[in-house]
């Protein structure tokens, strides 16, 4: 019987330079659109996907990140005392039970193989997860849950994939596709950021992947690739060449590339508008906006 996938690494240990000043002192992690922190929207597509332990791939600096999953109970109690039940529900969502959450510590900025490479040992032969925050993924059913929900029809190894334009492939892991079925495509290689011209296919990966213990193992000869660092990509792409089942899943929902400030901010005012206590001003305020940029052309 094919084992669930039950744990997920969160890599979070970069220093979040293009958000500077505000992450100087504040984990990127923790900035929020609108009223939540992005990990507390990688948390909850986990969750819902089936994901019960949690290992946060992590670096100096990232403490306010490790506290705001810690209970509170003193913001609690006052929330009881004055009967703010809503808020204190919603509190309640950001609480982690103790030892659902791991903290392994990446000491070298290396590249995202690697950092997937320091969870090896709470990993062990199981398959697991990997999701970037970065990538806030919004849709009827949340991505991971509808990999997870293929996954157990396939097995083997699975990343979510999206169409980009080709000029733009040089940003991404993108697909060598092998035979495409719907939504699931298999998976002959891929290549690390390759130039618009060289690129096998405009099918790029995002930040979700659901992998198997041979990636961790083809991690382990610590080969660098493009721009001096470990690709996951290539130690994926190790089992595509070996036949070991590779899978893209173009997934439904729209993607927000939130380590930019312009994904950033196109996320903020997209799920602003899905609110019911904010979306007549603010769509008010854009039709303002709108107006006044059409004005002064």
């Amino acid at each position: 019987m094919r084992k669930k996938v039950t744990k997920a690494i969160f890599p979070v240990a970069g220093l979040g330079t293009r958000f500077l000043p505000a992450t100087k002192s504040i984990p990127k992690e923790i900035l929020t659109l609108v009223d939540r922190p992005l990990i507390q929207y990688a948390i909850d597509e986990a969750r819902e996907a089936g994901i019960t332990e949690f290992i946060f791939v992590t670096s100096r600096g990232k403490s306010a990140l490790e506290d705001y999953f810690d209970h509170n109970p003193q913001l609690e109690q006052e929330l009881r005392k004055k009967g703010k039940e809503d808020l204190l529900s919603t509190l309640k969502t950001t609480n982690m039970d103790s030892g659902a959450i791991a903290y392994i510590r990446q000491h070298k900025p290396m590249g995202l193989g690697h950092a997937v490479w320091c969870a090896r040992r709470l990993i062990a032969n199981e398959p697991f997860a990997v999701i970037l925050p970065d990538d806030v993924i919004s849709g009827d059913t949340p991505c991971l849950k509808q990999m997870v929900d293929a996954y157990a029809e396939t097995g083997g190894n699975m990343v979510a994939a999206m169409e980009v334009p080709r000029e733009k492939t040089s940003s991404y892991g993108v697909l060598d596709i092998a035979e495409e079925n719907g939504p699931l495509v298999s998976v002959k290689g891929m290549v690390e950021k390759p130039k618009a011209e060289d690129s096998p296919s405009n099918l790029a990966v995002i930040g979700r992947y659901i992998l198997t213990p041979n990636v961790l193992r083809n991690l382990n000869k610590q080969k660098s690739g493009s721009g001096g660092e470990i690709q996951l990509t290539d130690a994926i792409s190790v089992e595509a060449q070996a036949g070991q089942n590779v899978y893209g899943y173009r997934f439904n929902g729209q993607r927000f590339d939130c380590g930019s400030k312009v994904g950033f901010l196109q996320a903020t005012v997209a799920f602003a508008l899905e609110r019911d206590d904010l979306r007549d001003d603010l769509a008010a305020y854009l039709s303002e906006v709108s107006g006044y940029d059409k004005a002064a052309q």
